[in-house]
């Protein structure tokens, strides 16, 4: 039974670690899910199929496409919607990758 435990843990050990951060910033607030961002740096985590946005105390969870581009991107760049007045984050290509975040 602690084995099994301990090999649980290891596994989601191993996940977190593997779970790469990136910098994406945001030039003007947006919204994200629900949750609306003001402009500033945040960083970025894809954790199974949710985007995870992070800036200090400030923490939000969206469901994202992950898909793979033909093409790296160079930096992390955010796309931008405006629905109703407000803008609203589409896609994060990140930087380093040829990955690109498609938000539902």
């Amino acid at each position: 039974m602690k084995s099994r435990l301990a090999l649980c843990f290891a596994i989601a050990g191993l996940a977190l670690a593997n779970a790469k951060s990136y910098t994406m910033n945001l030039y003007q607030s947006a919204m994200a899910g629900g949750t609306e961002l003001k402009a500033g740096e945040y960083q970025v985590e894809v954790v199974d199929q949710k985007a995870v946005i992070t800036r200090g105390k400030v923490r939000t969870e969206s469901a994202v496409k992950v898909q793979t581009s033909d093409q790296k991107y160079s930096t992390t760049t955010v796309a931008l919607s405006t629905e109703n007045g407000k803008s609203r984050i589409q896609e994060i290509h990140l930087g380093g990758t040829n990955t690109k975040l498609v938000f539902e």
